[in-house]
Order: C-alpha cells, then structure tokens, then sequence
C-alpha cells in the first residue's frame, strides 16, 4: 500500500528543524572570531548552552552538573546508610525472639504434658538453649558464627536463618555480577561452586589478555554467561561493569562508621568462608582496581538521611551514587562535544530525567553536525573550519553588520554605468555614433534578414548593426591592516575589528571577485595573514603597535597588484614601534618622534605610489587623533573617528562608495 502523507503550511508552531549546522555556527560565531579557535567555541557553548530556533533551552554542561550535584545531595539527605546494618541485625533479633519463643513454648507443652521426666529434659534443654543465646556475641558476624552451630527449637526460625544467610551470600555475591541474574536466584552449593569456577576462568582470562593471548571471551560467554544479563561483547566491557559493582560495594564500605564497616567485613569473611571463593573474589578486585583507577575505589560518602536502606537498596543507591560521579567526571573533562557521546544516555534519563538526557545528547552531536555539513574537520587531532565554514563565518559577520544599515545600503550596490570595460553582459543594442564597435554580427544579420526577408546576398544598413554592451571592471586591490595589540582587547575593540575584517573579505569574495584583499597584522611588528588564518587570529601578547612594518608589507603587497591600490588601516593606538635601519625593533611608550617619522616617511613611499590610507579610530585620545591628522596630510587619504558598535558600518559603506565612485569616474555615456 502506498504511503499517505499530509503537508501543510509552515506556521512557526509545529516542532522540528529545531537545530541545524548553519545556525550553530552562529551562534559560535563571535566566540571563534574573538578566540580564534573552533574547539574552544564549542567547549563554550557546551558549557553555556543555548537556545534552539523555537525557543527551547538546551541546557548546558553548567546548568546540567548543578542538576546532577543536586540529585546527588538529594539522596544522600534523604538515606541512612546505617540501616544496612540495622536490618541484618533487627532480622537476626527477630530469628532469635522466634527462637526464644519456640523454647518457651516447647517447655509449657512439655510441662502440660503430666510427664515430669519429660518436662524435666524440656527445662534443662530450654536452659542451656536460653544461656546460647543469651552469650550470643552482639556483633554481627559473631552471632552468624554462633547460630550456624545453634540447634534450633525451632524449625521455622531455621528457616529463617538459613533464608537470610543465603539472601545476604546473594547480596554480597552481587557486587561482582548483575543482581538480575538468573544465576544468582536461590544458589544452592553448586551455584556456589559454578560462581567460584566462573570467577576462576576470569582471572586466568585477565592474565591471558595481560600476556597477549587470546582470553578466549567467546567460549566463557557460551559456558557463564547467564551471569551476565547485560550480554557484554567484550572483555573490556564486561571487566568494566564488573568494576563498577565492586567500587560500589567498595565506597558503601567506606562510607560507614568504622565499626559497621568492620562488623560487615567480617561477616562477608564468615558468609564466604570458601577459602578458594574469598581468594578467587580478591584476585579479581585486585585486578579490577589495576585495570580501572577511574572508577572510584576510595570514594566514600556522608548520609544525613532518616530513611534508613536495607544491604539490596543500599548498594543500588552507591551504585547510582557512583554512575552520578562517573558522569560529572566525564562532562567536567570533555574537552569536545563527541566526548559526550560516551555517556549511557539511557542511564542519564533515569537519573536525571528526560529533559537533561535530551540536551546531553543534543551538546554530544554538535561538532558532528558541523562536520556532516562540511563546515568544520579535523586536522591532526583538532577541529578546524573547513573553506567553507569560513565563507559562512564572513558570511554571518558580513550579515550582521548589514543588518544594521539603513535601506538604501544595502543589497548588491550595482552600478547601472555601462563603459568600455572588456567585461561582456551578454547584452546588445543598437550601435550609435560614439559608440566602441564591438558588433554582435548574429543579431546585426538578424535585423538585415527581418527587413529584407531570407534572400542573398544580405544587404545591411547602418540601422542592422547591433553591439555588445559592456560592464565596466572597476578592479581595485585593497589591504587590510589589523590593529593586534594588547590594547584591542583590553578596550573591548578585538571582536568588532575582527568581524569587520572577515565580513570585508566575505564582501570582496563574494561581490567584487575581481578585486584582491590582502590583510596584516601588526603589533610590535607585522605579518602577512591569509583569509584561512583569518577566523584563528587572536592577539599578541607583546608591546607595540608598528604601523611602519604594517604599511611597508602593505605597500610591498599592493605593488604587484593592478586598479587603484588603497590601505584601510584599523586602529586603536598611536604608533610605539618601528623597524630600525638596521632591522631591529624599536618601541617605547609614549611615542618618540624618531617612530612618528619613521611611519610618516612609510605612509609618504606609500602616497608615491598611488595607495591611499583610510584610517579608522577606535576610542581616539589626543595623541592618535594628532597623528592621523598628520598621516591624512601626507597621504590625502581619509580618517573615522568611530567606535566598536559603528565600525562596521563605516567600513563597509566607505568600500561600497569607493567602489561606487570608481564606476562613476570611469564610465562611459549611459545605455539607451
């Protein structure tokens, strides 16, 4: 049967498309472009979370240990862990009142029964049952002793003793395998045995894989694996949730008062008094402890609880105890949101609930997504922005500062001059006096052969001829110089600088193809950078800011380019460092004339050769104000006096004008 489906319109109201790897990416945006370093935005956003296009929190690493520390408190404010104790013991009092009872009893029916020799046996009998019991030693392991060699009156409360031993030998057995198991349902002797050998065959398995020897895995499964509900497919996997039962029994252990700790041990030694079982159990604790440190062994923890909780409810409690450790431990430490995939999300839901697994899962496909979509790799163990994860980068960057443009600034900022550019567009007209005679000969026959009618030989007349139009290329060659001091970010002018430049290049790339960017970076001294290295950039940690450097590189740069060459110099800062005659690196703060000569004499060579700098200030004192006036004299170039909220949009607007007055200065007469 062919599937139905039913559409409808998108209304914002229904669910889904919730999350997707363009919207990450901006909402990374600002983090990588002020750090410069996908792996650390990403580890920010887990850490911070984020909001989803409909609106939904996705809590983050933050808010989801603060949830996971209260879970934890939580339990251990409403648990006593002394009840572990108190339970055995109340149930032990309770076989002995039953037993006292069953004595009294036995005497009375005896006494009823006329037969003085009979009663007599049945009072000296009761005696000495009485005084056993009242010696019995007031620990727990002790009163185990003495009662596994009592001769019970009665037969129920035999039972009942021998329930309890086998509960409690069960309880014990169950911090080495799941207590689901079919195997550890009412053990018998043999049971016991099958345990011993099993935990044999997993230590000489564990020796095996430490010689490099196959363990053999398969075959131990066919022979024990009903003890092991979890079905493991591995050795490692089944060692290891093996260990995280004996922790847990471990820190139950050492999260009670010394004295219930030693009387349990000690009635764990008179429970398992199978001398081979206790040596085979401590082998592999040992084992397990070498194997996996991580796990906890020596974590113990403070209830303040009233609820007391029996041996079963106990050991469930330290092991959830132990999973919440386990998972605060993972996300504190991961350093990548795939890191996250590790957790047993199934486990998170039960215990911190829908809504915290949901986000756990969603922070783990992060960098998934981004990677599925092309827009971030990785590259020797790191992730990087893939070419075209950085377009979008300068893409968002270019649409935010757009964005708060009026109008008539914005869209393709096309020209409508047609000129003599050798550009085509594809485009005729009709060839008028004046006009650069570049005939379209298809459609000038065309119109010949319309006004005749199809004869030869074609005769044209002046008014056939059609020419192509063309655009005109207004190339131009700009270099962009970054002001990377430590003043930028210590002022708040880094992220602003930074987004103008990539949303520059995003521009150029993308609107003006034809024309060349270059970008430098200067501080103490300069450096060419290109558009990869651009989203990492970051600042110098050193002194100086060398404009001199920076327009020497620039003007090296823009001389092996062709159009009209311009510099758009972002800055900060007065100039504090030049390169020496002799190539060194001169700085001191306040400027010295010899650095304020030295830059001039640079910007001069740059005007000879046609560059223009355009100078954009942030947070301008006196003494950078007093400089650029200086510079624009000798240059003739412009100054903006701005900050870090309308940098970009000066900017911007200034290229697109100068790029606008370009067409205006060389085009032609307009297109009929």
């Amino acid at each position: 049967m062919a599937s139905r489906f039913t559409y409808s319109r998108w209304d914002g109201s229904q669910k889904g498309f919730d999350l997707d790897a363009e919207g990450l990416l901006e909402e990374i945006t600002d983090d990588l472009l002020y750090h410069g370093d996908v792996n650390a935005a990403l580890r920010r956003l887990m850490q911070q979370g984020m909001r989803d296009r409909n609106g939904q929190q996705v809590q983050g690493l933050r808010e989801l240990m603060q949830k996971l520390r209260q879970e934890r408190q939580d339990r251990l404010d409403q648990h006593d862990l002394g009840g572990v104790y108190s339970e055995i013991a109340d149930a032990l009092d309770d076989i002995i009142d039953e037993e006292r009872h069953a004595i009294d009893n036995a005497t009375a029916d005896a006494e009823r029964s006329g037969d003085e020799r009979r009663a007599q046996n049945a009072r000296d009998a009761a005696a000495e049952r009485q005084f056993r019991l009242d010696m019995m030693p007031p620990d727990l392991a002790g009163k185990v002793r003495e009662l596994s060699a009592y001769d019970f009156e009665s037969a129920e409360a035999r039972q009942r003793f021998e329930q309890l031993m086998d509960q409690l030998r069960q309880q014990l057995m169950q911090q080495t395998v799941d207590q689901m198991s079919s195997a550890m349902q009412n053990m018998s002797p043999q049971d016991m045995q099958r345990m011993k050998d099993m935990m044999a065959a997993l230590n000489e398995m564990i020796e095996q894989q430490q010689r490099g020897e196959d363990p053999g895995f398969e075959q131990f499964m066919q022979q024990y694996g009903d003890f092991f509900p979890e079905n493991p497919e591995t050795l490692e996997e089944l060692l290891e949730q093996m260990a995280q039962r004996m922790a847990a029994m471990q820190a139950m252990m050492n999260s009670m008062t010394p004295e219930q700790r030693a009387q349990l041990q000690q009635l764990s030694d008179q429970l398992l008094d199978d001398m081979d079982l206790r040596w085979q159990m401590d082998q592999l604790g040992r084992n397990l402890q070498q194997m996996f440190p991580q796990q906890g062994w020596g974590q113990s923890y403070d209830f303040q609880g009233q609820d007391p909780m029996g041996m079963g409810q106990a050991m469930q409690m330290m092991q959830e105890l132990g999973e919440l450790d386990q998972l605060e431990n993972l996300m504190r430490n991961a350093t990548n949101p795939a890191a996250l995939a590790e957790a047993d999300m199934d486990r998170v839901r039960d215990l911190l609930g829908d809504d915290a697994a949901d986000s756990l899962q969603r922070l783990a496909e992060l960098s998934k997504m981004l990677e599925e979509q092309g827009l971030i790799q990785q590259k020797e163990g790191k992730l990087e922005l893939t070419p075209r994860g950085l377009r979008k980068i300068g893409n968002n960057a270019l649409r935010d500062l757009y964005a708060k443009l009026a109008k008539d600034k914005n869209g393709q900022h096309a020209t409508t001059r047609q000129g003599y550019g050798h550009e085509r567009t594809y485009e005729t007209k009709q060839y008028e006096y004046g006009d650069p005679f570049q005939l379209d000969l298809h459609r000038t026959i065309r119109n010949a052969v319309r006004r005749n009618g199809p004869s030869t030989p074609v005769k044209l007349l002046p008014e056939d001829f059609e020419i192509e139009r063309t655009e005109h290329l207004t190339r131009s060659s700009t270099v962009l110089m970054l002001d990377l001091s430590m003043s930028m970010p210590m002022r708040d002018n880094f992220l602003p600088a930074k987004k103008v430049a990539m949303a520059l290049h995003a521009l150029i790339t993308s609107q003006f193809p034809r024309d060349f960017m270059g970008i430098i970076g200067f501080s103490e001294t300069a450096y060419a950078l290109t558009a990869a290295q651009l989203p990492e950039v970051s600042w110098d940690f050193a002194y100086g800011t060398n404009m001199h450097h920076g327009f020497t590189l620039a003007r090296q740069m823009l001389a092996k380019q062709s159009g009209t060459k311009q510099i758009i110099m972002i800055t900060d800062g007065e100039p504090t460092a030049h390169i020496t005659p002799r190539g060194d690196v001169f700085f001191n703060y306040p400027p010295v004339q010899e650095t304020i000569e030295a830059t001039l004499r640079e910007a001069a060579r740059c005007t000879r050769e046609g560059i223009r700098i355009n100078t954009f200030m942030l947070d301008a004192d006196y003494g950078l104000k007093s400089f650029v006036e200086q510079l624009t004299a000798v240059n003739r170039g412009r100054a903006f006096f701005t900050n870090p909220e309308t940098l970009g949009d000066y900017v911007l607007v200034d290229f697109i004008e100068h790029k606008r007055s370009l067409a205006r200065g060389r085009g032609g007469r307009r297109s009929a």
